[in-house]
């Protein structure tokens, strides 16, 4: 969650890919053991009722390196385990949504800040999520005054 890292410090490296590890500055040992996300209810997480949220998330690759794409962050989650031929789509979900319901999703970071509206924190992936977005302001920069006539 945002208190592991200031993002108000991290600046990216400039090359081709942006990807979780860009953003963060780290990687999380559920990318590369595949035993920390066997648990994992894919029915149960996921949210709603709502099967085909789940059905869209598929195994990619970013870099030659096997990858699932997290839509919170707009960037991809790569993953370094083996995967057994013919579960690849549901190994990326695992990770995923291990990844969405510990709140590392960099996106998830950024609802502290920039959530317009009271939110479960960890989406509906996690019941008793904490809320955020209750007290947002808009930004101020500093010396900025408003046109006139406006």
């Amino acid at each position: 969650m945002s208190e592991r890292l200031d993002i108000n410090e991290r600046r990216l490296s400039g090359g081709q890919s942006i990807d979780t590890e860009e953003l963060t500055g780290q990687t999380f040992p559920y990318q590369f053991d595949r035993s920390l996300v066997d648990d994992v209810d894919l029915v149960a997480a996921t949210p709603g009722e709502d099967l085909n949220w789940l059905e869209d998330i598929e195994l990619m690759t970013e870099d030659g390196v096997n990858a699932v794409f997290d839509r919170y962050t707009n960037a991809f989650l790569k993953i370094y385990f083996d995967i057994p031929e013919g579960r690849e789509n549901e190994y990326a979900r695992k990770v995923l949504i291990k990844h969405l319901q510990e709140g590392n999703s960099y996106g998830i970071w950024l609802k502290h800040r920039h959530a317009k509206f009271p939110q479960p924190e960890l989406g509906s992936w996690l019941r008793g999520s904490a809320t955020v977005g209750e007290s947002w302001s808009p930004p101020r920069l500093e010396g900025w005054q408003k046109p006139e006539g406006h």
